[in-house]
């Protein structure tokens, strides 16, 4: 017996013990993607916010220079018989020259403004969500460019009817810088408002809204369009909204299609 012990105390039972079988290394594991803290957050927003700045302001420099060539551009839809247009303070022609452009700048800078929107955006949306959204950033320029040249096709319709109530003794002797604010202005509305299928269409996929629910709330939202193209006009004038109002709907339709084909 004392031999047996001898022979266990030998290791024979660590021989005997099957050794454990070796395990394939897994993937690695995946580190953990930074969190980024409020004052980060801050951070990044002021400077995606001092580039958009700067980006509008050089765009604004070379409307600058070229605002008088624009200036007629935007005086082209007026009748004969509202030219000159005329100003009543000394310094309403720079403010024209200035306001017009602020404008240019902000259409010339809208790629980098779009571009510095989606870098502070995509961060905090999952890979997928970020491969659904990026295409529709330059349909977002597109969308925008839609809306000023709608805006234009229509401003000489819009003028049209707006001094068509003008007579002998209301004579159309136009002021120049309420005629440019109204041209200006009207030109951004429908810009910034043709960008909404694609804050549609970002909505869906991070789940906030639906097609089905897109689809079972269409009086309400036909009812809203109307409603935000009669604010966004500026004249007045039945054809500017009319002409958005339809342009949006049917903006709104397609994203509902492309919302359902993308399985939301």
């Amino acid at each position: 017996m004392a031999d047996t012990d001898a022979v266990h105390g030998a290791g024979l039972p660590d021989r005997l013990t099957p050794a454990p079988l070796p395990t394939s290394p897994g993937p690695p594991a995946a580190e953990p993607e930074a969190v980024m803290t409020l004052v980060d957050h801050l951070t990044e927003l002021r400077t995606r916010i001092v580039r958009a700045i700067l980006a509008v302001i050089v765009g604004s420099l070379i409307g600058f220079l070229v605002a008088p060539a624009i200036r007629q551009f935007l005086v082209a839809p007026l009748p004969a018989s509202a030219l000159p247009l005329q100003v009543l303070g000394p310094g309403d022609a720079f403010g024209i020259q200035l306001r017009i452009s602020v404008v240019v700048g902000i259409i010339l800078a809208m790629p980098v403004l779009l571009y510095q929107l989606w870098a502070f955006v995509s961060p905090g949306l999952t890979p997928t969500e970020r491969r659904a959204l990026r295409p529709w950033i330059p349909l977002a320029l597109f969308f925008f460019v839609l809306g000023v040249s709608i805006a234009y096709a229509i401003l000489p319709f819009a003028i049209g009817f707006l001094l068509a109530f003008t007579d002998q003794v209301i004579v159309a002797h136009l002021a120049a810088p309420p005629y440019f604010d109204f041209v200006t202005t009207m030109f951004l509305a429908f810009g910034l408002l043709m960008e909404f299928p694609i804050v549609l269409y970002a909505l869906a996929k991070v789940g906030i809204v639906s097609s089905a629910r897109l689809s079972s709330s269409r009086r309400m939202i036909i009812l809203g369009i109307a409603i935000f193209a009669a604010v966004a006009t500026p004249g007045g004038d039945l054809v500017s909204p009319t002409i958005l109002g339809g342009t949006m709907y049917i903006l709104f339709e397609l994203t509902v299609i492309a919302i359902r084909r993308g399985g939301r």
